[in-house]
């Protein structure tokens, strides 16, 4: 496991993507209960067909076990390649990414009493981020007179400026005027006193962020007192790229601002957008317009 560890430090630049394979290989060798160089390319096909079957894990998590094992059973332990890594497919399904309304996004956002809990989430929404996007942001990363936000190693470890909001710049300033942490816009609160002077302080002198499962149990929370379908900082990336693309803004624009890599990643909000239904219906009525009966 710890000769796996350097493996993933010098072939990976993603600390993410680098904890996500260790995890993988953890969950292996804690499945079988043995050292994990011990295990056959039939046990590794029992456990794949186990959390398939049995557990149900999503085709990118299987892919994410499978990548994991070709990397630790071929490049380290050496192994010629087995044929179970070509047998695996695990496509994903064509399921559409649950969207909020406008309005249900106004009313979770209100139902946050908590500033500190209200802004990163608010900041998901206004400007598309990833959850780990958005609590890692420091102030270096706002552009202020430019109304920017740099996006440092986002997924695939590439960078990206995007436009800021002229009111959530504002709001940023705000939240960052309460806590002055020298670096880090989303500090960790940590426990204590929660009276404003206490808290300040402590996230004045915090040594990390804020941890992602905070927010996410907070949504968890919310949506059922909302009785909300779904609700995750997720789902308001995903309400994003569909308000916005319902506003007008080309998929090339949003790809951008999304950070994907391939346009096709993006297309999937086109259906999600009963306006662009809409639009499109226009278009094809003005093309029948005309046209001899």
């Amino acid at each position: 496991m710890e000769q796996f560890a350097r493996v993933l430090a010098l072939r990976y630049d993603s600390v993410r993507t680098r904890h996500s394979y260790y995890r993988q290989l953890r969950l292996l060798s804690e499945h079988f209960e043995a050292d994990p160089a011990l295990l056959t390319e039939e046990l590794l096909r029992d456990y794949l067909l186990h959390v398939k079957t049995l557990r149900h894990w999503q085709p990118k998590t299987i892919r994410q076990a499978l990548a994991m094992a070709q990397v630790f059973f071929i490049e380290q332990l050496g192994h010629p390649r087995w044929r179970l890594f070509d047998q695996v497919k695990a496509k994903d399904h064509d399921t559409l990414p649950p969207v909020l309304t406008r309005e249900q996004v106004r009313a979770l956002l209100c139902h946050i009493r908590l500033r500190r809990y209200r802004t990163p989430l608010k900041l998901i929404y206004c400007c598309g981020l990833r959850l780990s996007e958005c609590l890692k942001l420091t102030v270096r990363d706002i552009i202020g007179s430019e109304n920017k936000l740099r996006i440092r190693a986002g997924k695939g470890n590439k960078d990206r400026t995007i436009p800021l909001p002229a009111h959530m710049l504002e709001d940023l300033r705000d939240y960052w005027s309460f806590h002055r942490h020298p670096l880090l816009l989303f500090p960790n609160a940590g426990r204590g006193d929660n009276t404003p002077e206490a808290l300040a302080k402590r996230m004045r002198t915090a040594k990390s962020t804020m941890p992602h499962n905070s927010l996410q149990r907070l949504l968890v929370l919310a949506r059922k007192e909302l009785d909300l379908p779904e609700a995750t900082p997720h789902t308001l990336r995903h309400s994003f790229a569909t308000h916005l693309l319902e506003g007008g803004a080309s998929l090339h624009t949003l790809q951008h601002l999304l950070g994907h890599a391939y346009l096709n990643t993006t297309e999937i909000y086109l259906h999600l957008t009963h306006q662009s239904e809409q639009q499109a219906l226009k278009l094809m009525e003005g093309l029948c317009e005309g046209l001899p009966r």
